[in-house]
């Protein structure tokens, strides 16, 4: 297996807020995200349409210059239609709280959150903070101010 990896890896900081929390871990080798688990004592029902936030148990520290995307977990999304409503969600540096998950029911049947069930991922990425210039014009373009489907795709 190839890594394209150089350097020593960024260190993720976990604080666990609960005896429910499950450290977040990647479950293979190759895993880009890191599985969230719900730290609750008891099921939560999820119906159709419906939103619940879902607490992890721990808050964390990110080194800065990264962020935390938060993202649905593949096989609950198509198998049961549950989903974030924001996502991907980001989770910046310098927060502190406690990570939750909101989710979604966008399927036909209600649905059980388990106790430490895995609930969703985390991908870690860089940040890169722009230097805002407000401008009276801009250059224009090809496509111009050509929005949703403008390029025909």
């Amino acid at each position: 297996m190839t890594t394209l990896q150089t350097s020593t890896p960024p260190r993720l900081r976990i604080q666990r807020l609960s005896p429910l929390a499950v450290i977040p871990a990647y479950q293979s080798a190759g895993a880009a995200g890191l599985d969230l688990h719900a730290a609750i004592e008891t099921a939560v029902a999820l119906t159709p349409g419906a939103i619940v936030v879902i607490p992890c148990g721990f808050a964390m520290a990110l080194p800065v210059g990264l962020e935390a995307q938060v993202r649905p977990r593949s096989g609950l999304a198509s198998r049961h239609g549950i989903t974030l409503p924001n996502a991907p969600g980001t989770i910046d540096a310098d927060y502190r709280g406690e990570v939750k998950i909101p989710l979604i029911n966008l399927g036909a049947a209600a649905f059980t959150v388990e106790p430490q069930m895995r609930i969703a991922q985390m991908v870690i990425a860089p940040v890169v903070q722009c230097v805002v210039e407000e401008h009276a014009t801009l250059e224009t373009t090809v496509r111009g101010a050509g929005g949703f489907g403008s390029t025909g795709h």
